[in-house]
């Protein structure tokens, strides 16, 4: 990452890169998945074949402020284990992760090895991430983009939220039926997932949740004087049993 010491380079787009979220878009390079850097606000977009509309596929690849990601090839990724093989001290786990990367399924091998040794695993991610940090500068680099910091985003709160939600409704057309909003709304919810940034999607799917769990309480509506006499005159009353 571009530390804050180092000067303004002249002639370089200023991005505020989404750096976790570009680096997931570098590691993973399924080719049905698409990913794309919004060069106005740094963040990541993730479009996936059969998934999200064809039509929007076209719209973001054909606008200027999207950048299509050049992921990481899994050939290089491949090189990147063998190259921390390398530096294994320990003999026993260095040929279990020799052993590990040969033939089909070797990422996932590889994954299973280190997860019965915590430290080199850690280690595994710091070498990893530092590839994968090099091979974001080089790409930025070639595209003449520069990364800046980013502004920090506040949560909205739930009241803050309800009272959005409020004034948006307030402000549709009354003649638009309750159905028909609904289908409107699911419809952009739909929208703005696809447009989500990936290191915001666990956080849109727990706010979500919370939506969902969250019932509301009811109210006791209490009754007036007169008519709680009513309900007195009106409620028959046991007679006490005859004495013998």
């Amino acid at each position: 990452m571009i530390s804050d010491s180092e000067q303004p380079k002249p002639g370089l787009r200023k991005v505020p890169v989404a750096w976790e979220a570009l680096e997931d878009a570098f590691e993973n390079n399924a080719p049905e998945v698409h990913s794309y850097l919004n060069l106005e606000n740094g963040d990541v977009i993730r479009i996936v074949d059969g998934v999200a509309e064809p039509s929007m596929h076209t719209r973001i690849a054909s606008d200027p402020d999207y950048l299509l990601v050049d992921p990481v090839s899994s050939r290089e990724q491949y090189r990147w284990m063998e190259r921390y093989i390398a530096t294994v001290e320990e003999p026993d786990l260095r040929q279990k992760l020799v052993g590990a990367i040969d033939g089909k399924g070797a990422f996932r091998r590889f994954k299973d090895v280190l997860m019965g040794f915590p430290v080199e695993r850690e280690r595994w991610f710091t070498f990893r991430s530092e590839r994968l940090r090099s091979a974001m500068q080089t790409w930025l680099d070639a595209h003449s983009l520069e990364s800046v910091a980013r502004e920090a985003w506040e949560v909205p709160s739930a009241e803050a939220v309800a009272d959005a939600v409020e004034r948006e409704e307030k402000a549709r057309p009354a003649r638009k039926t309750r159905t028909a909003h609904a289908d409107a709304a699911r419809q952009r919810l739909r929208e703005l997932v696809e447009l989500l940034p990936v290191r915001e999607l666990d956080m849109a799917l727990e706010f979500l949740e919370f939506l969902r769990e969250r019932r509301p309480i009811p109210r006791m509506k209490s009754k007036a004087p007169e008519r709680l006499a009513e309900d007195e005159a009106s409620t028959p009353r046991s007679q006490p049993a005859p004495e013998e």
